[in-house]
């Protein structure tokens, strides 16, 4: 097979869908991202909807948003396991849908992309700003994980080749106030979570700047955040 379908970005979503049930089994429950989540929940309204992009079967992340007494929105490419969250999570709502195509038409109290967005190349992220401004409500944090630098990986999962890029923090920062977001907290590798890089930011744009369909908003100067090491 050759061509742009045989790079290992463009097969992300089939070997999620293939090895459902591995990475379920496989997935670590401990919650060692329970204070990023906390802190990120303290900056949205009390018993918000969270919109939880690649939101896998549901555990251990949606799991716990829904025992803090928010309601959930997820959404994940994969339909085995978006199977997986209806049977566990009936009360919640689950969506089949490649993020890079997020188009659902409201707003979120806060919005979640937690090892899911350093699956996409570069372009494909740099695409995803706009769309996450236009599914924030004002004041909404963003969290999402990234790489420390710039560049691609190919890691493994069930024999097969798994994908990962990530753009420079600097370029990160700029994406975020160019669309209207305030970085709150950037950490990178921290130790305390599994080395993961973590951004929070919250939505800031005025009424007049915000993108009413997903598209780059303009008019925002960078704003340095509060960088934390980890």
């Amino acid at each position: 097979m050759t061509g742009r379908a045989s790079h290992p970005r463009d097969r992300v979503i089939g070997l999620y869908e293939r090895h459902a049930r591995a990475f379920d089994r496989d997935r670590d429950r401990s919650l060692m991202e329970r204070a990023w989540l906390d802190r990120f929940l303290s900056c949205a309204a009390p018993g918000g909807t969270v919109l939880d992009l690649g939101c896998g079967m549901g555990e251990p992340i949606a799991s716990y948003l829904l025992r803090q007494g928010f309601r959930v929105v997820g959404v994940d490419a994969a339909p085995s396991m978006i199977e997986r969250c209806r049977s566990r999570f009936p009360d919640a709502e689950w969506i089949v849908a490649d993020m890079r195509g997020l188009d659902l038409g409201r707003r979120f109290d806060a919005i979640l992309a937690w090892d899911s967005l350093f699956h996409l190349g570069a372009e494909d992220q740099r695409g995803m700003f706009p769309r996450l401004a236009a599914h924030a409500r004002q004041g909404a944090p963003l969290m999402f994980t990234s790489g420390s630098e710039a560049g691609e990986a190919i890691g493994s999962y069930c024999g097969e080749p798994l994908y990962h890029a990530s753009l420079d923090p600097t370029e990160y920062e700029r994406l975020l106030t160019a669309n209207g977001f305030v970085v709150r907290a950037y950490v990178a590798d921290d130790a305390a979570c599994g080395h993961h890089t973590v951004w929070l930011a919250t939505y800031e744009a005025t009424p007049a700047a915000r993108p009413g369909r997903p598209r780059p908003a303009e008019g925002h100067r960078s704003v340095e955040p509060d960088r934390e090491s980890g």
